[in-house]
């Protein structure tokens, strides 16, 4: 009889969390990659109720949902996970990391942590070596114009790929976004002694864009890039 006492209110917890009409949305946002910080209030709240049980629930799936230290929340498939995964490119770790510096920035509580499509790219080729960016685009570059535009093409689709995983959330129709605390699934070395601003600063120069846990559970449409035309609207990116 305590056996079923013990058991019952756990069963009847998991069914409220998926029958409840935020469930089925949050599910393919958590499948596709997405990582869910405080700005999204329902889902974030919702995550913070149920974790225990949506953490059984994904455990099925071989797949772990994990609440970082700065509070977001994302899935982390295991090797056996029954979730497919992709691996992001090396220049969308880089400007994960450099959206994490500027997360880091005393510019973010000046601005309210909103920045510019200007910004980014001014600090990409600021903390960068130029050369090695134009090589993620043509590996025999001579830093033509025609490199440089491409260049900015790759870092805009990098960016909506991160806004897609939830780093970034666009503002309005302009160019305008603001970073998300999930960058720090880009900073994970900056939890450290060290100030963390120079540990990203350094991570950046030596080319460590590398994102830990890079393996992410993904839908097909994450890296299709079909949509970039209605979001390239939403983030301003026709300016």
């Amino acid at each position: 009889m305590s056996l079923i006492n013990t058991e019952f209110p756990l069963a009847l917890r998991m069914a409220q969390a998926i029958a409840n009409p935020l469930f089925p949305k949050l599910d393919t946002w958590l499948r596709s990659g997405r990582h869910i910080s405080a700005d999204d209030l329902d889902n974030h709240s919702f995550l913070l109720e149920y974790h225990d049980e949506l953490e059984r629930f994904y455990g099925r799936y071989q797949v772990e949902l994990i609440k970082a230290p700065e509070g977001f929340f994302y899935l982390r498939p295991r090797a056996s996970s029954e979730i497919g995964t992709s691996v992001l490119s090396e220049l969308d770790m880089l400007v994960g990391k450099v959206l994490c510096y500027l997360y880091l920035s005393p510019e973010r509580l000046a601005n309210e942590g909103v920045f510019a499509l200007a910004d980014l790219q001014e600090e990409l080729l600021t903390l960068a070596d130029e050369r090695q960016l134009l090589r993620m685009v043509n590996q025999r570059s001579g830093g033509s114009d025609l490199d440089k535009r491409k260049l900015l093409e790759k870092m805009r689709t990098s960016l909506r790929r991160l806004r897609r995983l939830g780093m970034v959330t666009p503002l309005g129709s302009g160019d305008k976004f603001r970073v998300n605390e999930a960058v720090f699934r880009f900073g994970a070395d900056v939890r450290s002694d060290e100030d963390p601003r120079a540990v990203q600063l350094r991570m950046i120069r030596e080319g460590e864009a590398i994102l830990h846990d890079d393996e992410l559970p993904t839908s097909e449409h994450l890296l299709d890039d079909s949509e970039d035309e209605i979001e390239e609207e939403q983030l301003g990116l026709d300016v």
